[in-house]
């Protein structure tokens, strides 16, 4: 998914090709991580380097039996050599992610953290790739967990830690919440996940989107701020990065909607001779097709607006999803 240059659309607003309509706080001391698939071109990861502090590649997959996971593959290799030769830090996503279900398996995840030796393993193994392939670091990215398995992950967690080269990062992906109690329904005990970990890096997008929800902003200035805002109930704002999403959702009359590239959603918008509107509560653009679809997505205006909320709030730094799919990452200053 690479970026195109801004198509020209009927807007009723400025387009982020301009940039924010107008001047917002920001703090060049701001650290940003770029996630990126496996397959993502050197050519991508060079034109987003100016902008980028961390490549973050997903990844190798958890097995479905919870006791070992998938080797990285050659692609993600030479992404690691090419992040280092653009001057970036590399991790490895480690994730729970199942090709086979399109989404995350919430069964591995169980078998995973619920048995104690299976942990032990899967950190020996993840250690072992990360200090033969010379990776700066582990990014832990387990989803559709439930209260449960909270234990388990901080168990996860500490044995990583424990087994990990002195000098790698440790970092977790959390799906926002908006409240305590909604990060423990979720397995997050996130005051001991901070005791563990480098970096928590907060999932404030997918608010809303078309297989859980009628259509809405990807994430929300409004919903980041409080599920940022819970979060430093328990997490130091100096770990914590604000998750930018670079892509967007369609919700079609009939049917069901899907993911589309920044990029896309421009393009569907000025084939259909619709108006896209910016809508700065969310810090997204929205639009209604002719036949009725709906679409919200996330651009370089809207990565603007969250730098200044992420400086504002005194974060570490943004983690955008993903390198490929967003606007080209824009150098700091």
């Amino acid at each position: 998914m690479l970026l195109a240059l801004l198509l020209p659309l009927t807007l009723t607003a400025p387009t982020s090709a301009a940039g924010p309509a107008a001047p917002t706080a920001d703090d060049p001391g701001l650290v940003v991580t770029g996630y990126a698939v496996g397959s993502a071109s050197d050519r991508l990861v060079a034109r987003n380097a100016a902008g980028l502090d961390t490549l973050t590649v997903a990844g190798v997959g958890l097995h479905a039996d919870g006791d070992g996971v998938g080797r990285p593959t050659a692609d993600m290799a030479r992404l690691l050599r090419t992040a280092h030769a653009e001057g970036l830090r590399a991790e490895l996503v480690l994730s729970n992610y199942s090709n086979r279900l399109g989404g995350f398996d919430t069964r591995a995840v169980g078998r995973l953290l619920l048995e104690p030796a299976h942990v032990r393993h899967v950190a020996r193994v993840v250690a072992r790739v990360v200090a033969a392939q010379g990776w700066d670091g582990v990014n832990v990215d387990l989803e559709s967990m439930r209260r449960r398995h909270g234990r388990g992950l901080v168990s996860l967690l500490e044995a990583l830690r424990a087994r990990l080269p002195q000098a790698a990062a440790l970092s977790v992906d959390v799906s926002a919440r908006t409240s305590r109690e909604g990060y423990l329904e979720g397995g997050y005990r996130l005051g001991e996940v901070a005791d563990v970990v480098d970096l928590v890096q907060l999932m404030t997008y997918d608010q809303h989107g078309p297989t859980w929800s009628g259509p809405g902003p990807v994430g929300g200035l409004d919903w980041q701020r409080r599920s940022v805002t819970a979060a430093l109930e328990q997490v130091p704002a100096a770990m914590l990065d604000l998750g930018v999403a670079g892509y967007g959702y369609t919700w079609p009359r009939r049917g069901t909607g899907h993911t589309v590239l920044v990029r896309r959603a421009r393009q569907l918008v000025e084939a259909d001779g619709a108006t896209a509107r910016w809508r700065a509560a969310e810090g997204e653009w929205t639009a209604r097709l002719s036949a009725g679809t709906r679409l919200w997505w996330s651009d370089a205006r809207s990565y603007a607006v969250r730098r200044a909320l992420a400086a504002e709030l005194g974060l570490h730094g943004l983690a955008v999803w993903r390198v490929g799919s967003a606007d080209t990452l824009p150098a700091p200053g």
